[in-house]
């Protein structure tokens, strides 16, 4: 075709019975609604196209009608494969009524087939998963007793246990722009999110399917620079200018240039958040954040960080992220998640996807829905209500430290906060803390295995987890363990000697969080396991400037050892750490001295390779051992 400009009932006349049809879209942002209506349309009037197999990652919708809602018809759909549920209960109604099939995968796994297709590859091979419902041995993704194809198969690959998910064969794709031209090429200039939309192209085409973008202008060929087209016309088949009710920029915002960041905006009129339940939660998960830390922040709750963060003047030493390619500003809520203001960047939603599973994320803030003794949590099925895992799974999994914050308790829920305290005047009717889980979205275990930092967050206490399950760490000021804690749980926690939690938490005032985590006392980056005589030094966001600056740590760790009083294993987290060519020469004497002195055996790591090299040099000429892994946990198994 010359011109592939056409209208919406001629483009979703090439949609056919049987066809497996891509869906664009991350949740409420970017969705191609003017196509769902157009294709509902003509299934409602002709009972055609029929037996579709709809492929989705963020499940685009906006939770009740439009969307993928629009296409939730017995006989328009046969089978269904998504990363993400909540947004699209339409859909889910059906799947959990048995009359589709249905799968539930990992949304980065999703975004990733996208690309693993368009280059002729059968699925994705990834560790995500292992261990949660999407493992063949639990329940392979599959969502009812309808479902019996097996998508997901274990295999093992130079020694390590992996996931192989088979992708479907995209026949159709609906996706997104803002402007095209007549020859099919798509800018996405006033899109909230650039999504998959590339990858879903190609992958289509490349299948020998059709095309059909979805965009608010036409333009003339040759108006668009090069650089400004996201999706050339070579994998676009035809084009449909959208009426604007179908074409919001986000299901809450019909258009804001700072959300596709073609403006900045002030952002200290951001409110502080009421001092409630939510915002205690909120403040305490804030405790975690660190200098240089790259965050994500979930759906719902977690996105109180965030207003923490404003509040408390953090957000410039830290950046926030969200799955779908957003980086930096302040991430979206509500019905704007997944969109940032003021963001720096905005990758694909694959290319985020390959940061976060490869280890980038310092810290991840997400939802807590349900959870057992093992440190298990469900967030993503509940009985009637079918959520999804979306990108929980791949983030959980692969972020360096993991908070899931929460009420402690559901339904009617009531506290009361004042004089820095927490008083309960109504329980909620439901617990969070129970016996066994409906589903396992993250695993505990696998998670105490690899010795990951995982925190669970409530307005009342803040149990860690072990190798032995869940601890109890923390209580609430005007708390009592017996009275407000055990009895709400299915399980009892292990319990120690659990802390009063900052009373700052609970007061009006702001809780000067940024002084707090600039200047973190050496002492308290220094912990100490007796059982295994190893000394864990926390060095990460901590800038030495000066040679006394890493004299300062020097007379810190050695206090300590002298404290100790014998010789110890030392594993060094340098991740975000910086020193400057003032400091090195004395930092690295620091070392050899304690080498020398206190150190038995000492392990270091940081995923920089560049401080791998700096440091490594410097510690060489020292002739002292150079290398420096990359994880904590290769450090924690080299040091014995």
């Amino acid at each position: 075709m010359k011109n592939k400009i056409v209208t919406a009932e001629e483009a979703v006349g090439l949609v056919h019975d049987g066809d497996t049809l891509v869906f664009s879209g991350f949740g409420l942002v970017g969705v191609p609604d003017g196509l769902a209506a157009a294709l509902e349309k003509r299934f409602v009037d002709t009972g055609a196209p029929r037996d579709l197999t709809l492929f989705f990652g963020g499940g685009p919708g906006d939770a009740k009608d439009q969307g993928l809602n629009r296409l939730a018809h017995e006989g328009l759909v046969k089978r269904a494969i998504g990363g993400h549920w909540g947004l699209v209960p339409r859909l889910g109604e059906l799947a959990l009524a048995n009359k589709i099939e249905a799968y539930n995968l990992p949304l980065g796994v999703i975004s990733h087939m996208y690309r693993e297709v368009a280059a002729g590859k059968p699925g994705n091979l990834s560790p995500v998963g292992l261990g949660t419902f999407v493992d063949p041995r639990l329940e392979g993704g599959k969502i009812n007793a309808r479902t019996t194809e097996e998508l997901v198969e274990v295999m093992t690959l130079a020694g390590r246990e992996m996931l192989f998910y088979k992708a479907p064969k995209p026949n159709v794709a609906f996706i997104r722009g803002t402007t095209a031209d007549p020859d099919g090429n798509i800018a996405m200039d006033r899109e909230a999110l650039t999504q998959d939309v590339l990858a879903i192209a190609m992958a289509t085409r490349n299948s020998g399917g059709v095309v059909i973008a979805q965009v608010e202008y036409i333009t003339e060929n040759g108006a668009m620079l090069p650089r400004r087209v996201k999706v050339p016309g070579i994998l676009v088949d035809c084009v449909v200018v959208a009426k604007p009710e179908h074409h919001w920029q986000t299901y809450g915002t019909q258009y804001s240039p700072a959300l596709s960041g073609e403006m900045r905006v002030p952002l200290d009129a951001v409110p502080p958040l009421p001092l409630d339940e939510r915002k205690v939660i909120a403040r305490r998960a804030a405790f975690e954040l660190m200098p240089n830390a790259i965050v994500n922040l979930g759906i719902g709750m977690p996105g109180g960080v965030a207003n923490i963060a404003a509040e408390e003047r953090l957000l410039p030493y830290m950046t926030l992220t969200a799955e779908p390619g957003i980086v930096g500003g302040v991430p979206g809520s509500g019905l704007n998640f997944g969109t940032s203001t003021n963001a720096s960047a905005q990758l694909d939603m694959n290319q985020q996807f390959d940061f976060y599973d490869g280890g980038g994320l310092d810290l991840a803030v997400l939802g807590l829905a349900e959870c057992d003794a093992r440190g298990n949590i469900n967030v993503s099925r509940f009985g009637p209500k079918l959520a999804g895992a979306g990108g929980f799974i791949n983030i959980t999994q692969n972020s360096r430290t993991v908070i899931f914050i929460g009420t402690f308790t559901a339904g009617g829920l009531k506290v009361a906060i004042s004089d820095g305290r927490l008083n309960i005047l109504n329980e909620g009717k439901h617990r969070k803390f129970v016996e066994k889980i409906e589903q396992v979205t993250f695993s505990g275990e696998n998670a105490a295995r690899d010795g990951k930092r995982v925190l669970y967050v409530t307005e009342r206490c803040v149990l860690a987890l072990t190798p032995e399950g869940l601890e109890l760490v923390e209580i609430a000021p005007g708390v009592e363990i017996e009275r407000d804690i055990l009895p709400h749980m299915a399980f009892r926690p292990i319990i120690g000697k659990p802390t009063l939690m900052d009373e700052r938490i609970f007061r009006a005032d702001a809780m000067g969080l940024k002084d707090i985590l600039l200047s973190i006392s050496l002492l308290d980056r220094i912990s100490y396991n007796a059982g295994r005589n190893l000394l864990f030094l926390n060095f990460q966001g901590l800038k030495l400037r000066t040679p006394k600056d890493a004299h300062d740590v020097q007379d810190a760790v050695e206090r300590r050892c002298k404290e100790i009083g014998r010789k110890v294993n030392v594993v060094v987290n340098y991740d975000g750490f910086q020193i400057e060519e003032s400091a090195m020469d004395a930092y690295a004497g620091v070392v050899q001295y304690m080498v020398a002195n206190y150190y038995s055996n000492i392990t270091r790591f940081t995923t920089s390779a560049f401080l791998r090299e700096k440091l490594g040099k410097a510690i060489s000429e020292r002739g002292l051992a150079p290398h420096i892994y990359e994880t904590r946990g290769e450090a924690e198994s080299s040091v014995g």
